[in-house]
């Protein structure tokens, strides 16, 4: 994706959380810079494929504070699956809650957003190898 694209996801997603986007760098390396009250930064490093550049993202903060924060964002990318900015910015977000103050993301919430989805009920497996007579 074009660097001027992920600015451009970068400035939606700011638009609703309580991060800016207080510098992007893209001639040495496409970096995007983040910060919100009270001294929450980081730092997001984007896949850059067509000069050889890192094949993920990467996301880090140069304060000793947010690092242990970030660990479930970093869990997050180094698993399967190319990941967007935008689930990568997701996922930082919901690592940042306890330091923004914002309280942890509990079912009622996660309800919200799958309301009127119903799930079928999973099919009755029959174990294998023992027959229970």
């Amino acid at each position: 994706m074009a660097f001027k694209q992920l600015m451009e996801v970068a400035e939606k997603w700011c638009s609703s959380v309580p991060f800016d986007l207080i510098f992007a760098e893209e001639d040495d390396e496409r970096r995007l810079d983040f910060y919100a009250e009270p001294g929450i930064s980081f730092y997001v490093l984007c896949p850059d494929n067509m000069t050889g550049g890192t094949d993920n993202f990467h996301v880090w903060s140069e304060s000793e504070d947010c690092l242990p924060f970030l660990q479930l964002a970093q869990d997050y990318i180094s698993s399967c699956g190319k990941k967007t900015l935008l689930e990568v910015l997701d996922k930082v977000f919901t690592s940042f809650r306890p330091l923004l103050g914002l309280p942890d993301i509990d079912d009622e919430t996660f309800e919200q957003y799958h309301t009127g989805v119903e799930e079928e009920p999973e099919p009755d497996h029959q174990q294998m190898g023992v027959s229970q007579q």
